[in-house]
Order: C-alpha cells, then sequence, then structure tokens
C-alpha cells in the first residue's frame, strides 16, 4: 500500500475520504498529517493516547466501537479462544490485536483466529505490530462504520490471505459469512454459524451470542 503523498488521485480531503471509504471525519487523525503516517505512530497513538488506530495508505484511521460492540467482540473472542484453545489450534486475538496484512497497512480485526500454521517458527510474535494474516477475521460492526469502508476491509483481507471473515452486526443481529469479497451468507439470530475448515468443530449459536445484549441482574 502506497502512501497518500504518491498517490495522484488523492488531490483534496474529499478524495482522502472517498478511498477511506466515506467514514466519519471524526475518526481520520490529522496528527501526524494525513499521508505521513507510519507503523510507529499507529503504536504511539495506542500507548500515549490510548487510541486504537488503524494504518492505511499512510493515514491513521481510529476504530470506534460503542460499549455493546465491545461485549459482542469479547464474548465471541472469549468463544472462540475455548474452542482454539482446547485443540491447540493456535491463537485468537481480541479487539486491540494489530496485525500488518501489508507494508503500510495495519488492520485491527475485533476478534482474530490465526492458526499455528500462519504463525512463522510456530512462536507467538514479540513486536506490537506482527506481520500477520490471520484465518478468520471478524468485524463487530458499529454507527460509524460505512458500507465502503467494511468492503474495502473484506477486499484486503481476502487478498491478504484470509480465509473467512464474519461482519457482525448489532442492530438486526445478524452475521454475515463471507468466503470471498463479494461471496458471503446471511445468518440470523436464530441460526448458527461454524468455523467451516478453518475452525473444524466451532459452532456458535447466534441466539447464544446476541443474548449478551439482553442479560439483566439477578
Amino acid at each position: 500500500m502506497s502512501p497518500i503523498a504518491i498517490l495522484p488521485e488523492i488531490q483534496t480531503l474529499a478524495d482522502l475520504l472517498d478511498r477511506l471509504g466515506g467514514i466519519p471525519l471524526d475518526r481520520i487523525r490529522f496528527h501526524p498529517a494525513p499521508g505521513l503516517a507510519v507503523e510507529a505512530d499507529v503504536v504511539e497513538a495506542e500507548e500515549r493516547d490510548n487510541r486504537l488506530c488503524e494504518l492505511i495508505d499512510g493515514v491513521l484511521v481510529e476504530k470506534h466501537a460503542g460499549f455493546r460492540e465491545s461485549i459482542l467482540a469479547v464474548a465471541l473472542a472469549s468463544l472462540l479462544s475455548q474452542h482454539v484453545r482446547h485443540g491447540n489450534l493456535g491463537f485468537v486475538s481480541g479487539t486491540d490485536g494489530m496485525m500488518r496484512l501489508f507494508p503500510g497497512l495495519v488492520r485491527i480485526p475485533d476478534a482474530a483466529f490465526v492458526s499455528w500454521g500462519s504463525i512463522p517458527g510456530g512462536r507467538l510474535p514479540a513486536e506490537p505490530v506482527p506481520d500477520l494474516v490471520p484465518d478468520l477475521a471478524v468485524e463487530v460492526l458499529s454507527s460509524s462504520n460505512t458500507p465502503r469502508e467494511i468492503q474495502r476491509k473484506l477486499e484486503e483481507y481476502f487478498d491478504s490471505g484470509v480465509k473467512l471473515v464474519w461482519i457482525v452486526d448489532p442492530e438486526p443481529r445478524t452475521v454475515a459469512v463471507y468466503t470471498a469479497p463479494g461471496e458471503f451468507r446471511l445468518f440470523q439470530s436464530s441460526e448458527s454459524i461454524t468455523g467451516g475448515s478453518v475452525l473444524p468443530g466451532f459452532v456458535l449459536s447466534l441466539a447464544d451470542l446476541f443474548s449478551e445484549l439482553d442479560r439483566r441482574a439477578p
């Protein structure tokens, strides 16, 4: 991925906004200047400002998630982790798991499964932004996400080698299971999804997942 500075189609802020998928302006950080951000700025934003940012075309783009979205992400990551740990299949990252998909492109899935076969040397990387491509990436939609932003993420995930992507939408309580950027099946809250060949044996009842949003004090 090339920095904005050498992308001829970026002439105005409107061009930049369009390239990023029409996301809200309050998610685009102005320091460092758009087009000049590097991977170290992603780490610094998290350590200094407690802000999770993805790096896209030299731009720091904040990840915004509401409380309900974070509840779903944690619940899903926990269920995935139980299955993965039981079979020692690899590891599961959560909402702050930064990954370098391509040089200059850092994405942070809300949850991700990385098999041992996808980890060089079979050991957890020590660097804060490892050069890893997950087998499964999960995105939990929030109000600040746009369809074009998610479509770009899907294309990047699959271009980098991701095999399966789940897009969780808390409002209609659905999960879109993608096997390619334009190939998906939409599952309703009354159904279950599986890990398929990517995560054999994993079955998730969506009713159980979304019931996290309905829990009450005893």
